[in-house]
């Protein structure tokens, strides 16, 4: 499938349909896409960024149906190999072609595709590459996700090409964002899995991008965006270091114990004015608890005890928002046990990383009564006190 972005620019890439899981990971429920974009300039051809090497047909077979006889550059925007992972067949397809980036890249890819030294062309922040009527330009965006990850800007056209800055895990038959809402909920589903942990960095390489004029903004996963300070202004609301007025229960429950506590919880907290997610992590994908990180103010880990410590579906979601790094500044440990264990110290220690406040825990023998619910009651008032102290 061949998408006509500009005269001359072509999204060549490959779409995945099918994916469901990337990186052993992260699920897909909107597939995905592997953009590569072929640049036609006067005298010199450019393909920037490739794709993961079991596309490699679909990607070949595009090149060949536009009739590209000669890629003089390959712009390596990112090492990843859903992006780079089809550099050696393009190497053997077009034998004359240097790829571009910079040193870092460069030395990632030899080691994770054994690439040649002599077949890049390494580059610095600012240089620019002369295709003859068009120019590329490079601006160095590391840490959005990799240390290495760089953005080509097309002076002329005012495209800048972003790599995983910006994308979103859809496949799509259009080359361009149509479905506002949608490509909102896929883009901070993406932004919320990947980009999270670097918000420090996305906020300084924002700002570096858009010195420049910008027409569109065309990311190598997801569709390109014509309203460029849509996707922009996204990204500034989510790395905002202010949170909401949310609180996420992220819960698992084996005979219904847990399951009261947060079912109690919810109902008191909304009376509160607070918007409660309530989460049950066996049922729920990581994809949706780390868009619930964005912008939560609260998280309240509820688990049983399983062999002395929590559960563990409670026990990954504890570490995957210790890797995250969200922005919540307050967090409790709810949950029942039948004779004891080390729950809370387990927990405490998974999200060391984390700069939260946590409140006091509250673990229970067996199901809840009447202490219990006051004890939640005063949990929600404190859970309640906190969000005020922070102007939600």
């Amino acid at each position: 499938m061949i998408r006509k972005i500009v005269e001359n620019v072509y999204n060549v890439g490959a779409v995945d349909w099918d994916r469901r899981l990337f990186d052993e990971l992260i699920p897909l429920p909107q597939g995905t896409s592997y953009n590569a974009y072929i640049i036609f300039g006067s005298e010199k051809t450019a393909l920037i960024d490739t794709a993961e090497p079991y596309k490699w047909e679909e990607l070949k077979k595009n090149i060949e149906e536009l009739g590209v006889e000669k890629i003089d550059y390959i712009i390596s925007n990112h090492a990843e190999q859903d992006h780079s992972g089809c550099l050696p067949f393009m190497l053997e397809m077009f034998p004359e072609a240097k790829i571009v980036t910079n040193e870092k890249c460069k030395q990632f890819e030899m080691d994770l595709l054994h690439i040649p030294e002599e077949r890049f062309m390494v580059i610095k922040e600012g240089d620019v590459l002369s295709l003859g009527d068009k120019t590329l330009e490079f601006i160095m965006t590391p840490w959005v996700h990799w240390p290495e990850t760089m953005t080509t800007y097309l002076q002329e056209d005012k495209i800048m090409f972003t790599c995983d800055f910006f994308g979103s895990h859809v496949a799509t038959s259009h080359a361009f964002a149509k479905d506002y809402d949608r490509i909102y909920h896929e883009a901070k589903r993406y932004y919320a899995e990947i980009m999270m942990p670097f918000r420090k960095f996305i906020e300084s390489n924002i700002k570096k991008i858009e010195e420049k004029e910008i027409k569109m903004i065309a990311p190598s996963h997801g569709p390109v965006y014509d309203e460029p300070k849509y996707i922009i202004n996204a990204y500034k609301e989510w790395i905002d270091d202010k949170p909401k007025n949310i609180t996420l229960i992220a819960f698992v429950s084996m005979h219904d114990s847990t399951r009261k506590m947060v079912d109690y919880l919810v109902d008191v907290l909304s009376d509160k004015k607070i918007d409660v997610r309530a989460r049950n992590l066996i049922t729920t994908d990581l994809g949706e608890i780390a868009m619930d990180l964005v912008d939560a103010a609260s998280i309240i880990i509820a688990t049983p005890t399983v062999l002395a410590g929590p559960h563990p579906a409670v026990l990954a979601t504890a570490y995957l928002a210790n890797a995250l790094r969200p922005k919540v500044r307050f967090a409790a440990i709810i949950g029942s046990y039948g004779w004891g264990g080390r729950t809370v110290d387990i927990l405490k220690a998974t999200m060391g990383n984390l700069k939260i406040e946590l409140l006091e825990p509250l673990l229970i023998k067996g199901l809840p009564e009447g202490e219990d619910y006051k004890a939640l009651d005063k949990l929600a008032e404190k859970i309640k006190e906190k969000h005020d102290s922070i102007g939600l």
